[in-house]
């Protein structure tokens, strides 16, 4: 058996706390800092889900996990302007891992603070160096780059987490865990999500795009290692929103659809032309472009806006962000379990959600489609669930 003592577990009164293996050695490495007990779970879940993007779309993925779900996932596509200047990336060219985690980290940069990256590649020195601008946990990959593992080991007066994961590991078919003193087991969820799920659609409107089932791939992996109940928006190879945890269905839609919002809002003009002090922390200025969008009298008024914008900004009124919302188009929404009603597909709208994948199964699943029907969406049911805990 192979161990790994931790400091503790989930909190500081939780010890003694160990990763081990009941048979065999580990099949991973700490090459630099001191891992905990919930980084580990971040890493081990997210690493699951972009080795499984990257098997089921051939592209580089990367996310960005906070408490075992995932505040974005995205492909390895190029940056647009509008994307470096967000996402504040460097300029030139960049490889396609390192753009993965850019977007990923982008899709929420508020949720994304203090976050533990997984590349499905190797870590490179471009993802390196963006890596090290934020505020960052960790991170697991196959592999770095002589380079890459420089930088990183600069991070956090030294300290920062850098696991390297054996890319050919396979768990075993059985997983057990413990509550209360009492074993649960279960077999591994193996489950392998490709282009064979998306063929049962049952709207009137049966246009899909490869784009579009790229990105019901990834709402629907991104789901499978999202804390259930949850719902991911997704667009042009990355989320924009992932709502998980909730209760009520509608909840996670509202959720999600709420933060697919704010990344849309992030590029409307007057947020793109805020012009910051020198200097200022990378995120300090998230809180105040999150806080300009929710309510701009709020950074506007008395003052606020001094030592953090050059000049006062004009007002972002609701109805300005009324505006700019329903330009949005071309958004894949996934659903871990089936919709009961038709108005998450109403609230789903309303973000620009034009593709949904979901298991179906609902006994209103009728009204549902009527309700995609309405808004010549493209709906496929997977017949697959997708409940994780």
């Amino acid at each position: 058996m192979t161990e790994l003592e931790l400091k503790y577990g989930c909190n500081p009164n939780q010890k003694p706390s160990r990763i081990y293996m009941e048979k065999g050695e580990l099949p991973l490495t700490v090459l630099n800092g001191k891992p905990g007990y919930i980084n580990f779970m971040d890493a081990l879940n997210s690493w699951q889900l972009v080795k499984a993007l990257k098997a089921a779309t051939g592209l580089a993925a990367a996310a960005s996990f906070k408490h075992v779900s995932p505040a974005g996932a995205a492909l390895g596509l190029p940056l647009s302007d509008v994307e470096r200047k967000i996402y504040f990336a460097p300029e030139g060219e960049l490889s396609p891992i390192a753009c993965a985690y850019i977007r990923a980290r982008g899709a929420d940069r508020l949720c994304s603070f203090g976050d533990w990256a997984a590349l499905s590649d190797v870590c490179d020195a471009d993802t390196a160096r963006y890596l090290a601008l934020e505020v960052s946990d960790g991170v697991i990959a196959p592999g770095y780059t002589e380079e890459a593992l420089e930088i990183l080991r600069t991070k956090r007066k030294g300290g920062y987490n850098v696991v390297q994961i054996d890319p050919d590991y396979q768990p075993d078919p059985i997983e057990r865990r413990s509550i209360f003193g009492i074993t649960f087991e279960q077999g591994y969820n193996d489950l392998a999500i490709d282009e064979g799920m998306l063929g049962n659609l049952v709207t009137k409107n049966r246009e899909l795009t490869q784009g579009a089932k790229h990105d019901m791939l990834l709402a629907l992996i991104t789901l499978k290692y999202t804390q259930s109940n949850s719902v991911c928006y997704v667009k042009d190879g990355m989320t924009i929103g992932v709502g998980a945890g909730q209760q009520s269905r509608i909840h996670c839609t509202r959720l999600a659809g709420n933060k697919a919002d704010i990344w849309w809002l992030r590029q409307h003009p007057q947020v793109l032309g805020l012009e910051f002090v020198d200097n200022i922390r990378r995120p300090d200025r998230d809180n105040a472009i999150d806080l300009y969008i929710a309510d701009s009298t709020q950074l506007t008024g008395n003052g606020a806006w001094e030592g953090i914008l050059k000049v006062c900004p004009p007002e972002l009124t609701p109805a300005m962000k009324a505006d700019w919302i329903a330009q949005m188009s071309g958004v894949t929404l996934g659903s871990d379990a089936f919709f009961p009603f038709g108005d998450n597909v109403e609230r789903a709208r309303q973000s620009g959600v034009q593709y949904i994948a979901q298991p179906g199964g609902s006994i209103r699943d009728d009204q549902v489609i009527e309700t995609c029907d309405k808004y010549g969406m493209v709906m496929c049911f997977t017949g697959i669930r997708l409940f994780h805990h």
